[in-house]
């Protein structure tokens, strides 16, 4: 009877599938380092081309935030112009009111009645003064009443006091500047006229 060995026969199939699976696993490993060093360049790319967006993004608000820092100065700049313009018109408007003020105190002013003082704060003129008599002051009150430019006086105080061994009445009187009436340029001989 022969005999065959077979032996021989599977050690070498074993032999060739172990070279096989060596072969496999060498290149699955290969393989799977293309693939992972694939991704790694792609997730690679992908981060680079965020940073350069970012990178855009942050430069572009750094240059508007040039421009806004540039329209706040501009708006600062427009505000002070524009406060500036404001008093211009308000003296161009009110220039004048000094001369009209002044002009009514001589006309109003009776006889017996000296001013010592005129102040103004805003629209408010304070006089103060002597008179003969607190009639005298009456009459001025009056007289302030009945002038186109003043308005609303008002006795602050009137006291009898001895001056130069005299008798008069140390007075405090307030009167309103109607600023309507001195805008028009209305004059002290035009408003008796259109009140009559």
């Amino acid at each position: 009877m022969i005999r065959i060995n077979l032996l021989p026969h599977r050690e070498e199939k074993r032999r060739e599938r172990r070279q096989q699976f060596y072969v496999v696993f060498v290149l699955m490993l290969v393989l799977g380092a293309a693939v992972w060093f694939l991704v790694h360049m792609v997730n690679a790319g992908n981060i680079g081309s965020q940073e350069a967006r970012n990178r855009y993004i942050q430069e572009e608000n750094a240059k508007l935030d040039k421009v806004i820092a540039d329209i706040k100065d501009l708006r600062g700049q427009i505000d002070r112009l524009t406060a500036r313009k404001q008093v211009i018109e308000t003296l161009q408007s009110n220039r004048a009111e000094t001369v009209h003020l002044f002009n009514e105190l001589i006309a109003r002013v009776p006889p017996g009645v000296y001013l010592t003082s005129v102040a103004q704060t805003d629209n408010t003129i304070t006089l103060k003064g002597y008179a003969q008599s607190n009639a005298r002051v009456s009459q001025l009150m009056s007289s302030l009443n009945d002038s186109p430019f003043l308005e609303n006086s008002e006795v602050v105080k009137s006291v009898a006091e001895m001056v130069n061994t005299r008798r008069a009445y140390n007075f405090e009187v307030n009167v309103s500047i109607e600023h309507t009436s001195v805008q028009t340029g209305e004059t002290a001989d035009a408003a008796p006229a259109r009140k009559g």
